[in-house]
């Protein structure tokens, strides 16, 4: 049997959605020119503000499992408004990652969440006719120097899904909500967006970055960030807009959630290329929304077992049928798929079985002794096999119980953070491949 080692040392919540820090002052061109890099970092680390010293492990995998759920409504939106080296920290805020970055000029400090699933950046502004709790001051428009509204019928506004004009007609109003029921409406406009970079001494600056200044949002939101940064594929995404001077290329290394205590990196620009023995790449695939990252899984294998996927409906087309998102946990398969999946694992172990309190996951065992066999498991891309970590691709829920951290959902199919942990992902937009090499991200 091909097996690992499998440390049975408590592992975190993870994250739902992706996020950076981000403090600038330096002229684009000039940082760009060596790229940039930002730190990770989960929201149960102590480095962490979210930090949370009175929840136990177990309820930190709880919520993680729930917000599992949410996020893969995050999939089903109801509407979409849809610099060379670079960088930044990610701060990981009830599973979902956040990013610190300034807007403005004079600028002024946000915490939003960075997410791969989304796209327009928003955060919440003054004045605010209804919004939710948050802890900072809302953005005033008002004081920021650089700060202007797009023009209801400028190309910027035609071009997103959901737009209108103001009641006075000079303006861009956006409206966006998610499949979880969140939402934001305002204002679109342009200001100073601002990167602080932790390879170089110089923070970023972008001007005229498109934003939604939002007056009426509310949803799954913590009341320590404001709004998204959205790092997706759509026309408005940070990574879009600083598409030509990153060269389309970003790139994150997820540390093991065993190591929490160590940052993870997002890549900008050359500091993102992914290259080196053990690289493989595969093909992203165009599909709709383009906000999403789409992938072709041909088969899983199990030990020496390869499981092949067929397609929808019984084809033999499976091209673009999983999504890869930094922001989901666990990752989910075709019902019936996984079926035959978690055989193939369950005949790899031989313990007791055990029961997810939360019952989201359905292959768990219980647990003695201080270490368990995992079977080898490896994810069959168009062109790349990718041998994932063995230390996540089970989860421990609790100091008994061990489970397979893949979910079945017939509808939608998410290789999730928790398999991404220990690899170098590269996302090159202008080659159009996402690219993976085994790499110990706590010594980056």
């Amino acid at each position: 049997m091909a097996s690992h080692h499998h440390s049975l040392l408590s592992l975190a919540a993870s994250a739902t959605t992706f996020s950076i820090i981000l403090l600038c002052r330096f002229t684009l061109i000039e940082a760009l020119n060596g790229g940039f890099s930002v730190d990770l970092i989960y929201r149960d680390s102590p480095d962490s503000p979210f930090y949370n010293a009175s929840e136990t492990h177990s309820q930190r995998v709880a919520k993680a499992l729930r917000r599992s759920i949410n996020r893969v409504n995050h999939f089903k939106p109801s509407s979409s408004v849809s610099p060379n080296l670079a960088q930044t920290d990610i701060i990981s805020n009830s599973g979902e990652y956040l990013m610190k970055y300034s807007v403005g000029t004079p600028p002024v400090a946000i915490l939003g969440v960075a997410d791969t699933g989304s796209d327009l950046i928003w955060l919440q502004c003054k004045p605010c006719t209804e919004c939710y709790k948050q802890a900072a001051p809302f953005f005033d428009p008002e004081m920021s120097t650089t700060y202007k509204s797009i023009s209801c019928t400028s190309s910027q506004c035609e071009s997103l899904r959901k737009t209108s004009c103001s009641n006075d007609g000079t303006s861009c109003q956006y409206s966006v909500s998610y499949g979880d029921q969140s939402f934001s409406n305002g204002d679109l406009a342009v200001d100073t967006f601002t990167l602080g970079s932790t390879t170089s001494d110089h923070p970023v600056s972008l001007p005229e970055t498109i934003i939604g200044c939002g007056h009426d949002n509310n949803g799954h939101f913590d009341a320590k960030g404001s709004g998204i940064v959205g790092l997706g594929g759509g026309t408005v995404s940070l990574v879009s807009q600083l598409s030509s001077s990153i060269g389309g290329k970003f790139s994150y290394c997820l540390v093991p959630l065993t190591s929490r205590e160590k940052s993870s990196k997002l890549n900008f620009g050359s500091n993102a290329v992914v290259s080196g023995p053990g690289t493989v790449s595969t093909p992203l695939v165009p599909n709709s929304p383009d906000t999403f990252y789409f992938l072709t899984l041909k088969a899983m294998s199990v030990g020496s077992k390869r499981l092949e996927l067929s397609g929808s409906s019984g084809s033999g087309n499976l091209e673009g049928n999983i999504i890869i998102d930094s922001g989901t946990t666990v990752t989910t398969l075709p019902t019936e798929f996984y079926s035959s999946f978690e055989s193939a694992v369950a005949e790899e172990i031989d313990l007791e079985r055990g029961d997810d309190p939360s019952q989201f996951l359905s292959l768990c065992y219980k647990h003695t002794s201080d270490s368990i066999e995992i079977p080898s498991i490896t994810a069959h891309f168009t062109g790349a096999d990718v041998k994932l970590n063995p230390d996540t691709t089970f989860i421990q829920i609790d100091e008994e119980l061990l489970c397979l951290a893949f979910r079945a959902n017939q509808k939608i199919t998410i290789f999730g953070n928790l398999a991404q942990s220990n690899l170098l992902v590269g996302y090159d937009l202008v080659k159009k491949t996402v690219s993976f090499k085994p790499t110990d991200c706590t010594k980056l």
